[in-house]
């Protein structure tokens, strides 16, 4: 039995009590917290181990298509059509709540003119190398957006484990405490309640 260092008073004891009532609250709220926390990491494990497979499949074809626009056009060629690009790329990032916990939103802005999308000579370039230019300008937005996810599960995850800690200290140590030194001073209270009436009778 663990018993807290307080003086075995009435008025201790009613201070007890509220704060037994409170960690029992607390408890309550924590453990659904957990249990809401750990359906959502779930959830967007789930999504973005679904969507990591694709975005790998993505990633072998575009580098499929390169290697073919390699092979039928010259490395120089490929090479200047590469350096052409004026895009300019920029990731935005942003807050989201879930269940209190602060969470990422990534959103990526170009800045180009849509005649820049494809800023080379088509007719000094393979078809092969047109389809993994557009395949790695998705990919880019893919990989933030798995980037956003992967972000969100580590930072659930940490939360988790934090909510879960405090689950278990006031289920195994708080709780406990509070209720074996209420126990305490309860029984320390009876007993010398009923030595006063005992001092009591034979004073009369």
């Amino acid at each position: 039995m663990a018993v807290l260092d307080i003086n075995p008073t009435r008025m201790e004891l009613n201070k007890l009590k509220d704060r037994l009532l409170t960690a029992r609250r607390g408890h309550k709220l924590l453990k659904d917290k957990r249990d809401g926390l750990m359906r959502k990491f779930l959830e967007t494990a789930k999504k973005a181990a679904m969507f990591r497979i694709q975005v790998e499949k993505n990633i072998l074809n575009a580098n499929l298509q390169f290697e073919l626009s390699k092979a039928n056009t010259s490395s120089q060629l490929v090479n200047t059509a590469l350096i052409m690009s004026k895009q300019d790329v920029t990731v935005d990032i942003e807050k989201s709540n879930i269940m209190g916990v602060s969470t990422p939103t990534f959103s990526i802005n170009k800045r180009h003119n849509e005649s820049e999308n494809i800023p080379y000579a088509l007719s000094q370039n393979s078809a092969h190398l047109d389809y993994s230019i557009r395949l790695y300008e998705t990919i880019l937005y893919d990989l933030v957006k798995l980037s956003e996810q992967e972000k969100t599960i580590s930072i659930l995850a940490d939360e988790i484990n934090q909510t879960r800690r405090k689950v278990n200290a006031l289920e195994h140590l708080i709780i406990p405490n509070y209720q074996d030194t209420i126990r305490f001073i309860t029984l320390k209270l009876d007993e010398n309640e009923r030595s006063n009436i005992a001092r009591l009778s034979r004073s009369k």
